[in-house]
């Protein structure tokens, strides 16, 4: 009977130490070793890190899924990056889907990430379509900046399946 209690006491005490280790916001930096890698922070929602996160979560990096291991809040992405290029980072769990898209400015060795704001993308070749249909002499200029658009985009790493993931996402996290 005295081990049944002991037991009741222990189940119960590590209950009440367990803690919420959901990931629903993170910042993206670049590593403390300058390597060339990204760091992602698990953060709350007015972005200061989470230390207390610990342990491995699924992230999809650009449409590939990664398992990463956090300690201390801060995982590193293990694939260095060599040339300025956009990221897309998602990770799902019980209270939704978490994403953020990223262009990440290379220059001298630094790595400079961007949080890009998704609405961009759904406003951008929506005003060149619309000055296209307004201004008759605007359609072949419209049409080779919405190439130039899609050629930069596409040439940094941002394929057209992740641009309508992308935007689905932000319009469904809207409503």
């Amino acid at each position: 009977m005295k081990h049944i209690i002991i037991f009741f006491l222990l189940f119960l005490g590590g209950k009440s130490f367990a803690q919420n280790a959901d990931i629903n916001n993170f910042l993206v930096k670049e590593s403390l070793l300058k390597n060339s890698k990204l760091a992602i922070i698990a953060a709350d929602s007015l972005d200061n890190p989470l230390e207390k996160i610990n342990g491995t979560y699924t992230f999809s990096i650009s449409g590939f899924t990664q398992s990463m291991t956090f300690n201390d809040g801060v995982a590193i992405l293990p694939l260095p990056i060599d040339k300025s290029t956009f990221v897309y980072i998602k990770h799902q769990n019980d209270s939704g889907t978490h994403s953020k898209l990223l262009y990440v400015y290379k220059k001298d060795g630094n790595l400079n990430p961007f949080t890009i704001s998704r609405i961009f993308l759904i406003i951008i070749p929506l005003i060149i379509i619309i000055l296209a249909f307004a201004f008759k002499k605007f359609i072949y200029i419209a049409i080779i900046l919405l190439l130039i658009f899609m050629y930069f985009s596409y040439s940094n790493g941002l394929n057209i399946s992740t641009f309508f993931e992308t935007t689905f996402d932000y319009l469904r996290n809207l409503v």
